[in-house]
């Protein structure tokens, strides 16, 4: 080939491929044939003008780096070094709306369908079939009759009558929020393993009368409670799912009403949609757009869920559905191609470790860290892509299995390590943004910044509200330090619980700072770092604070752990933990220490137990845990903790004291030998 010809494959076509970067370019620099026939002269002449000719072309299509789109130094309030705002904001006055056109989440929507017109809103699947989709036209209309029966049943447009909704994620879940906020009512979701309890607690507190059901055994589940007496508000069941004619029974021998969803969208309303169009904004590069995709699998009863698809559905965009089994997530992923995809830790820290065991061999591991190095240094100088070199030699696999598109990754709700986080960067090519914040503050309220790939932290202050660190004088925490608890106030925060003011009064001080619990720090660049936990601390004998949360991320690096609960009390000097092996690992990497046997086996093998204790040990000393803070025992225990068994919330955080009750037989056992 000549080198013309050559110079002319490398220029981008409609693969996005571009050159290599010019360390890449280097070591094909030799391959070019010399003309035999010319003069040493001629052909140092000619490969000088095809080095400035390789030179020419690097420059204009080398990727560009993302500069930050703010300073993150002019976040200081004057008075208040320990309170922080947003550098985005022009002024001291807080972003109250995004959208001069959106109030509500009603409002959202209609900007959405706007935008979208008769395009694709909300899809779902059958299991090894495409994606269906219910476009934003059909999702209205939907709504709107919904609402009418929702009326007729006798629900009122006010905020002090609630809707419960009690089901997994799926389209109905959207269009029944939306039918009720089309009508102005309230929604109450119910989560799956919320436990009678705390079922009950909510029943009451709502005074529910009216719930939406997907399946027939959990209508089941509320008449039991009904038929106790515990629920007496509960009158009418609406079901997503077909019923038999038992669960009607049921319901009338305990004067409950059990319809179907086409039973209550018979009622004929007029369709009174806002008239005229709206043009979709030119979406930048961090914005949402109308092709952008989502994934819907995180409970929508959790606002960090809500949150994006109300995003998707301001901007036309669609949401996918995944099929209610979270083993079939990734063939969900793969078919339906997300653009975007919110997170939780826990599921990265899988992904990592997948792409990891993955990778048997030591020339192969070698290729693989090179790799990442590599691409890690571009994100170090701003630049993300996934078209480059590695992408197509080493990565193209991994970003297959997500899909193959995706721009966007959300992760909150747990602090992520800086390794996995600058590692998945670097294998996925797309932005992944790391955010903090509680339902209380509408999800968020801080996020990190485009521009800064930095790990260890999440982000800068949002503009809708001011962030500040307050004193914890018990735990030596102090804000002129730069530390404190975290303080949050602003439009996002929310006004009380419902019908409680005492523990509003504990959440909410007298000047409007919703306290959270978690313990944070300023850094330089003006992000916040999550650095501990005020709300599940506890002390030692000897007097020493521990942050359990903390400990647990730590040793959730190590290779053969998936999940861990440590455990430790007032009256005994040390830690234990509860630790769940990872089994895709686990039985590889005991035999590679000479044992062997099923999950089961090897979790009672004292050997076994050495190993790993001794493998978190070393994990925690490289992270720079004290000597108090490592475990000196730990329990192995095959089954993970998952939301079926009930040791798990349904956004993936650890039911503490649904695991120390338990696991106190194996507890109190540790405990006891220590002492022996």
């Amino acid at each position: 080939m000549h080198f013309q010809e050559w110079l002319r494959s490398l220029r981008p076509g409609a693969d996005g491929v571009k050159v290599p970067e010019l360390e890449d370019l280097r070591s094909l620099l030799p391959s070019v044939p010399a003309l035999s026939s010319l003069s040493l002269a001629t052909s140092s002449v000619l490969g000088l003008g095809a080095l400035a000719s390789l030179m020419a072309y690097w420059l204009v299509t080398r990727p560009r780096p993302i500069a930050p789109p703010c300073d993150l130094q002019a976040q200081s309030i004057p008075g208040d070094p320990s309170c922080r705002r947003s550098a985005l904001l022009k002024d001291e006055t807080l972003l109250e709306f995004y959208h001069e056109d959106t109030r509500t989440i009603y409002d959202m929507f209609q900007r959405g369908r706007r935008i979208a017109g008769d395009g694709p809103c909300l899809g779902f699947r059958k299991p090894r079939e495409p994606y269906q989709w219910i476009s934003y036209t059909e999702v209205e209309e939907q709504a709107q009759v919904l609402g009418s029966g929702l009326r007729a049943k006798g629900c009122q447009p006010n905020s002090q009558q609630f809707v419960g909704i009690f089901a997994q994620n799926r389209p109905e879940w959207v269009i029944a929020e939306l039918a009720c906020y089309t009508f102005s009512m309230a929604v109450v979701p119910l989560y799956e393993t919320l436990g009678e309890e705390a079922m009950v607690h909510i029943l009451n507190l709502a005074e529910l009368a009216l719930v939406l059901c997907d399946k027939e055994e959990k209508a089941v589940s509320l008449l039991a409670h009904k038929e106790k007496g515990v629920a007496p508000h509960l009158s009418c069941l609406v079901l997503f799912n077909p019923f038999s004619t038992a669960l009607v029974d049921k319901g009338k021998s305990c004067d409950v009403e059990i319809l179907h969803l086409d039973q209550i969208m018979v009622f004929c309303v007029m369709y009174f949609g806002t008239t005229g169009s709206v043009n979709p904004d030119e979406s930048g590069y961090f914005e949402i757009s109308q092709e952008d995709v989502s994934i819907s699998y995180l409970p929508l009863a959790h606002m960090f869920e809500r949150m994006i698809q109300v995003s998707m559905f301001c901007h036309g965009a669609r949401v996918g559905f995944y099929q209610g089994d979270i083993s079939l997530l990734m063939d969900d992923i793969k078919t339906l191609q997300p653009t975007l995809f919110p997170v939780v830790p826990r599921l990265l820290n899988r992904i990592y470790d997948k792409i990891l065991g993955s990778v048997t061999s030591p020339l192969r591991r070698a290729v693989l860290r090179y790799a990442v190095r590599r691409k890690q240094a571009e994100l170090n100088s701003g630049v993300v892509r996934n078209d480059s070199l590695w992408d197509r030699l080493v990565f193209n696999k991994i970003q297959a299995s997500m899909g193959g598109k995706l721009r966007f990754i959300l992760t909150a709700s747990a602090p992520i390590s800086p390794t996995v986080l600058s590692f998945l960067r670097a294998t996925l090519g797309c932005l992944i943004f790391e955010g903090y914040g509680q339902t209380e503050c509408t999800a968020g309220c801080t996020f990190s910044m485009p521009g800064d790939w930095s790990a260890g932290h999440v982000g800068a202050p949002l503009p809708c509200n001011v962030v500040k660190l307050s004193d914890i004088p018990e735990m030596s925490y102090y804000s002129r330090n730069g530390e404190g608890e975290i303080c949050i106030r602003g439009h996002s925060v929310f006004r009380g619980y419902l019908r409680d003011q005492e523990r509003t009064a504990e959440a909410l001080d007298g000047d409007g700072w919703l306290h959270t619990g978690d313990v944070g720090q300023w850094l330089p660049n003006g992000t916040l770092r999550i650095i501990d936990r005020k709300k599940h601390i506890f002390k030692l004998s000897q007097g020493e604070y521990i942050a359990p949360e903390k400990i647990e991320n730590v040793y959730m690096r190590s290779v053969p752990v998936l999940q861990v609960f440590v455990h430790g009390d007032s009256l005994q000097s040390h830690l234990i933990g509860i630790v769940v092996p990872d089994p895709e690992v686990f039985t590889d990497w005991t035999k590679d220490r000479g044992i062997v046997g099923s999950c089961e086996e090897l979790c009672q093998n004292p050997d076994v137990k050495k190993a790993v204790l001794e493998d978190m040990t070393l994990v925690g000393k490289q992270a720079g845990l004290k000597s108090f803070e490592q475990v000196k025992d730990i329990h192995l225990h095959p089954e993970p903790f998952s939301i079926s068994n009930g040791l798990l919330t349904p956004t993936l955080k650890s039911r503490r004291a649904d695991l120390r009750r338990f696991f106190q037989p194996q507890i109190t056992l540790m405990y006891s030998k220590a002492a022996a």
